[in-house]
């Protein structure tokens, strides 16, 4: 499968320590299906780091990574999904606070990001956080976490 990277430079290896703790699905590499949501990534990564272009990295996964390796996958917003993001989230430890290689599921974006926010200061409740985000349309994302993970990743 085709999977793209939105930075504000190329990627040309994967280097996991170079990548930041408190994302959704821990500190890892992150890939989308949807070019579109790739670039609109690379754009907010230059915004935040104030400097570069925006470029979006193509890459093939291998899929014997789901035979291979210990992967998650959240079909859907639901309260595990949510529980699993707050709990990634709020990690600051160097240690991940799961030992999966790989994890496929909804982005928290702008939007969902926003209602997340409002979850973990204690402003909503974990039901009336799903159900404020259970109409937003899903897009996935693909987090690599080990370099396991990463080996079964060929830039294109």
């Amino acid at each position: 499968m085709i999977l793209y990277h939105g930075s504000n430079i190329e990627i040309e290896n994967v280097d996991l320590s170079k990548t930041r703790k408190g994302k959704d699905f821990g500190k890892g590499f992150y890939l989308s299906a949807d070019y579109k949501q790739a670039i609109k990534f690379a754009h907010n990564v230059v915004a935040r780091e104030g400097c570069g272009v925006p470029i979006v990295t193509a890459f093939y996964l291998n899929d014997d990574i789901f035979n291979s390796l210990s992967v998650k996958k959240f079909d859907s917003y639901s309260k595990e999904w949510a529980k699993f993001i707050l709990e990634n989230r709020n990690n600051r430890a160097e240690t991940a606070t799961h030992s999966y290689d790989m994890v496929i599921g909804p982005i928290a974006d702008d939007r969902v990001g926003t209602q997340i926010r409002l979850l973990m200061q204690g402003y909503i409740s974990l039901d009336s956080f799903l159900e404020k985000i259970q109409y937003t349309e899903i897009t996935f994302q693909y987090f690599l976490g080990t370099e396991d993970a990463i080996k079964y990743l060929k830039k294109l």
